[in-house]
Order: C-alpha cells, then sequence, then structure tokens
C-alpha cells in the first residue's frame, strides 16, 4: 500500500513540475523551518495548551459561586430561569465553538484556530465584566450573550489545544503522551473548579463580603488574563509536523470518514454526552446544593458555601492524577469503564441516603467529591486522549470538535433539566440519575470505545490514508499544494511522506 501512495504522489508531482522532489522522513521539518524551532515550538504548544484551558475550566466554573451570590443581590430577578439561561449560555457557545473550530483547525491549521479562540475568549471576557442594562433583566440578557461569546471561545480550545497538544506530545515523548496529554489538558480544566472559587474568595474578602456587582466582575475580568497570557506564543507558534504531513484542505471524504469512523463517533460522541449530562449541571449547581445544605445567615451562607465547594473541587482533582498513572497501565478504555463505575456507586450511596447523609455536611461533600474525582479518572482524563488517539491527524479537529459538541449538548440539556428534576422528583434523584448514567457509560464504552494502545499517530494517519486510496480518493494531502511542493525543492515532500517501518524504504 506505501508502493501504490508513493506512486501516486509521483504522478502528481510529476504532472505539476518537473522540478525534482525529495521525500523526507515524517518527523524531518520542512526546509523553512529547523528542527530546533520546530522542536521550541512543539514545546511551547505543549504548555500553551494547559495555560489555556485552565481559562476554560475557570470560565466553565465560575458561574458555581457567582449563581449563589446573583441570588442573594437580585432576588427577585435572578430566578430559576434566568440561572439556567445565563449558565447555559456558556455551553451552548461551547458547542458552536467546538463544531466550528474543529472544523477550522483542520482547514486552516491549529495555529489559526487557537488564535481565534484566544481572541473570542477575550472579548467575551471583557463584555460579561462590562454588562449592563437599562433594567436588571436587560443586564442579565447582555450577560448571557456575553458568555455565548466566551462559550464559542472556549469551546473551540478543546479541539484546537488538545490536537495540537497531542500532535505535539506524539512528537517529543511518545512513551508517556498518554500522562502529558492529561496533564495540560483534564489537569487545568478540573483545576479551573478551585481556582474559580479561590479567586472568589479572595475578591470576596477584599470587598468585605459585600459590594456583589464589584465581585462577580472581577471575577469575569480575571478570567481574561489567561488566555492573554500566552498569545503571544501562539502567534510564534507552528502547525505540528503530523498536521503539515496529512493535512486534507480540498476534497475532505466526509462520508468515508463515516464509514471508517461510524462505530468510533458513536462511542465519543455517546460517553462524553453522558459524562457531560452529569458533571457539568452538577459542577455548576454544586455551589447551590451546598448552599441548600449548610444552615447559617445570609453572608455567612456565601462564605461558607464557597469553602465547602472549594473543598469538592480539590477533592475532585486526585482522579485526574490516577487516571494519568492508569492509562497506559490499565488501558484507555478499561480506566473509563472504571471511572463511569464511580458514578454508580457513589452516585447511589448519595442518592439513597440523600436525608440523612446531607445532615452532616463534611461526609456529604467528601462522597460528592468522590464522584466527581471518580468521573476525572475515567471519562474526564481519558475522552480527550481517545478522541485525540482514534481519529486521523487529517479529521482529528473535526471529530474531536464533533464529539465534544455532543458532550456539550449533553451538559446544556442536563443543566437545564438540573432544576426540574430537583423540583419534580427530589434532590435525591439527581445523584441517582447519575448512577444511571455511570451503567449507560460503562455499555457505550464496552461496545463503541476502541481500546487503543498508545501507538505512534504517525501510524494511524497510514492506515486511514491506505483506507481512503483504496476507496477512489484521489485528494492532496499535505498542507501545501503539490504545485506549490514542486516548486519549493529538495525537502518540500515531507508534508506527503511515507515511512515503511518494515522494510526502511519511504
Amino acid at each position: 500500500m506505501v508502493e501504490i501512495i508513493s506512486s501516486q504522489v509521483n504522478e502528481k508531482v510529476s504532472e505539476t513540475s518537473e522540478a525534482p522532489v525529495s521525500v523526507a522522513g515524517p518527523n524531518t521539518p520542512s526546509s523553512q523551518v529547523s528542527a530546533k524551532k520546530q522542536s521550541l515550538s512543539d514545546i511551547f504548544t505543549i504548555f500553551a495548551a494547559g495555560a489555556a484551558l485552565v481559562s476554560d475550566g475557570y470560565f466553565n466554573n465560575t458561574m458555581t459561586m457567582i449563581n449563589v451570590l446573583l441570588r442573594k443581590e437580585y432576588p427577585a430577578n435572578y430566578t430559576s430561569t434566568v440561572s439556567t439561561r445565563v449558565s447555559n449560555a456558556l455551553l451552548v457557545g461551547e458547542v458552536f465553538g467546538q463544531v466550528t473550530i474543529g472544523l477550522t483547525c483542520d482547514y486552516f491549521g491549529r495555529k489559526f484556530a487557537l488564535i481565534m479562540t484566544t481572541l473570542t475568549i477575550v472579548i467575551g471576557g471583557i463584555l460579561a465584566t462590562a454588562a449592563h442594562g437599562v433594567t436588571t433583566d436587560g443586564m442579565f440578557w447582555m450577560m448571557t450573550i456575553a458568555r455565548g461569546i466566551v462559550g464559542f471561545g472556549v469551546g473551540g480550545e478543546y479541539p484546537a489545544s488538545s490536537t495540537s497538544a497531542s500532535e505535539a506530545a506524539n512528537e517529543h515523548t511518545l512513551r508517556n503522551r498518554g500522562p502529558v496529554f492529561i496533564m495540560v489538558t483534564n489537569l487545568p480544566l478540573s483545576f479551573g473548579t478551585p481556582l474559580a472559587v479561590i479567586i472568589f474568595l479572595i475578591v470576596f474578602s477584599a470587598c468585605h463580603q459585600s459590594h456583589f456587582s464589584t465581585v462577580w466582575r472581577v471575577c469575569f475580568g480575571i478570567g481574561c488574563i489567561f488566555p492573554l497570557s500566552i498569545f503571544y506564543f501562539r502567534l510564534k507558534m507552528l502547525n505540528s509536523v503530523l498536521y503539515r504531513r496529512g493535512a486534507i484542505k480540498r476534497k475532505v471524504p466526509y462520508l468515508l470518514v463515516f464509514r471508517y469512523y461510524w462505530r468510533s463517533l458513536i462511542g465519543t460522541c455517546g460517553a462524553w454526552f453522558l459524562y457531560d449530562f452529569v458533571t457539568f449541571p452538577n459542577g455548576v449547581f454544586s455551589g447551590t446544593i451546598i448552599a441548600s445544605v449548610v444552615p447559617s445567615n445570609a453572608n455567612d451562607v456565601i462564605l461558607r458555601t464557597a469553602e465547602w465547594t472549594l473543598l469538592l473541587g480539590t477533592l475532585a482533582l486526585p482522579g485526574v492524577f490516577l487516571g494519568a498513572y492508569l492509562c497506559d497501565r490499565f488501558g484507555r478504555k478499561n480506566t473509563m469503564m472504571l471511572g463511569f463505575s464511580g458514578y454508580l456507586v457513589f452516585g447511589l450511596i448519595i442518592g439513597c441516603s440523600y436525608d440523612q447523609i446531607t445532615k452532616i455536611v463534611p461526609l456529604f461533600v467528601v462522597f460528592y467529591g468522590l464522584m466527581q474525582s471518580s468521573g476525572n479518572t475515567g471519562p474526564g482524563d481519558m475522552l480527550g486522549l481517545i478522541s485525540s488517539e482514534t481519529y486521523a491527524t487529517s479529521i482529528r479537529g473535526t471529530c474531536y470538535g464533533l464529539s465534544a459538541a455532543v458532550g456539550k449538548a449533553g451538559a446544556a440539556i442536563g443543566t437545564q433539566a438540573f432544576t426540574p428534576i430537583q423540583n419534580n422528583l427530589g434532590k435525591r434523584w439527581t445523584f441517582i440519575i447519575a448512577a444511571i448514567c455511570g451503567v449507560v457509560g460503562i455499555l457505550v464504552t464496552y461496545f463503541f470505545v476502541e481500546d487503543l494502545t498508545g501507538e505512534d499517530l504517525a501510524e494511524r494517519d497510514k492506515r486511514f490514508r491506505a483506507y481512503l486510496i483504496e476507496n477512489g480518493w484521489d485528494g492532496e494531502m499535505g498542507e501545501d499544494d503539490l504545485k506549490a511542493l514542486a516548486a519549493d525543492g529538495p525537502m518540500s515532500g515531507e508534508v506527503i511522506a511515507f515511512n515503511d517501518p518494515e522494510n526502511g524504504e519511504k
């Protein structure tokens, strides 16, 4: 199959130019990019992904305490309907951002997509900070729109940051790609929860537990700092070698993509939907849940709720490290099923004993934290990793973005349904439903998620290319078209190079 691909590439090159084209190995940078420059770019790409996703985790969770605060500041206006709308705005924006930026980072490159997401997050954060209106309801509508814009950028970070980090880690630390990927993706996302609460506590205390409007505006504004801190590095970054070699910018064979990956798409989309359906409403409304079991006066409720919410977010972090440790030893698929089983166990424990366990706030928070931690161990860690490793480079951003978007649709539905479930079935049922989702998640993972081995991503690209050509696809691969490659001369052909590991031919 390598010979077939090589011959077809040579025929296309000969048609466009008589200039000789040297074919380099997949890890060889182009003549315009030195190996040192590419290596530094990959390292900064990995660290920048972590820094950017901190802001995503922060904005995802900043409403946890702001919801509690706004209910105290505007008791007549900030109803459950308004609270759900403002919280859901970010999730709706994320759905559009994940799909749009997923396509963008495949068509226009990882760098272009990352610059777009950074700017969108900053603009949306500034608008949320400055939210005003002729009426209080008008202010909440502006806040809703601003958070939707933030959500578009935050959602775009998922496919853009994660795919670029995975490809960069593949070049530098293949044996530890899984743990490294988790440390710069789900760890920053999960750390966003306690970070948002810590910043809230600092600002709340600085405002003497009053001046509520100043508190939430400052909290929104601080979220803009994180993406701005890595904006320069993103302007200077390079697209990965894998992307430059395997990009498909025209005639993307989506039908063949679906035929090749339909089972994997059901697995990643379905599991992500179930995970976000549980974890997002339980995260966004965790402050509200804890506030309902903390007896105290008005201001103390906010302070004590923040302290317990901080403990809850901190208890969820060890699951991230456990998942990173297990992903290579226990396997991606098995680790994800283990995490979903934690929803079953702890969801049933809390749900079945809700009336008794909520009378002991520390015990309730500990079990609540263990449930969140098990989610991080399994689907929280594994979904991003599996989605970045399953799909070929040419459509990695698209399929990753689609999977994450279906997940965020689950988060929006879960957030919308959270209050009606509590009001009609009782608060215990939010945890019992989490247990049910854990069972379904185990089944979806078992039947539809591939048991990955952590192999070089280039090998998966090679098999996908072979499948496309076997099925009659005659498009072009590489960041530049073949005419440009032929005109560039020696070393330009690295974007269409294939290696045969068995006989060393290129």
